[in-house]
Parts: structure tokens; C-alpha cells; sequence
């Protein structure tokens, strides 16, 4: 059974940084694409950062472009969200998921079976 669990959440004032961390189990991190999505309050969950089993990184929401990254450890069987320069539009709880077809990202709620329970980001002074 694949698992991910989410840590790392917190407050920040604006302009600050995090790194959120996905620690997985059930499933060799190796050969799957992690995608992160965020939902605020009152407001749709959104796809916003992915990374291939190849390193390669898919941008879905254009506002993180230059202040969020991916990296892994498949060593740890850990993801990393790292984000920087922190805005209070940035404020959601933080969700990564692993996709249905194991090595392809999406922005698509739909394509990610297995997801974490979340970890809350608030961005404020």
C-alpha cells in the first residue's frame, strides 16, 4: 500500500522559506513522479509543482515559478518541497501525491490515487 506523509508546515512571515518534506512507503520512489498541490480556504485543490523520476520539474502554477522547488532523496524515500520568498497568497495546506500512472506528472487531482493528509503553510506577519 503506497504511503506518503507530509511534514514540515508552519508559520513564516512573508518573504520567508520552508521546506516541506514527503516521506513515502509502499512503493519504490525511484521510478514515480511526486507532485505537490495545495488548497486554500473556500478554494479548489491546484496542482503546483512536480518532478519526474528524471529530476525533471513541471511547473502548474505559475505564481511559485522562481521561488518553488523539488528535489528528492531516493535514498530516504524523501521529497522536498523547498519554497522561498514566501507570499501570504502562498497560505494552503500542502498535499503531495503520488500519480496513477506511476512515472508521468499531472496537475490533475484526478490522475493521483495516493496522497498524504497534509501539512498546513501559513505565510503571515
Amino acid at each position: 500500500q503506497r504511503q506518503l506523509v507530509e511534514s514540515g508546515g508552519g508559520l513564516v512571515q512573508p518573504g520567508g522559506s520552508l521546506r516541506l518534506s514527503c516521506s513515502v512507503s509502499g512503493f519504490t520512489l525511484d521510478y514515480y513522479a511526486i507532485a505537490w498541490f495545495r488548497q486554500a480556504p473556500g478554494k479548489e485543490r491546484e496542482g503546483v509543482l512536480c518532478e519526474s523520476p528524471t529530476d525533471t520539474n513541471t511547473y502548474y502554477a505559475d505564481s511559485v515559478k522562481g521561488r518553488f522547488t523539488i528535489s528528492r532523496d531516493n535514498a530516504k524515500n524523501t521529497v522536498y518541497l523547498q519554497m522561498n520568498n514566501l507570499k501570504p497568497e502562498d497560505t494552503a495546506i500542502y498535499y503531495c501525491a503520488a500519480p496513477q500512472t506511476y512515472f508521468r506528472c499531472s496537475g490533475y487531482v484526478a490522475d493521483f490515487p495516493s496522497w498524504g493528509q497534509g501539512t498546513q503553510v501559513t505565510v503571515s506577519a
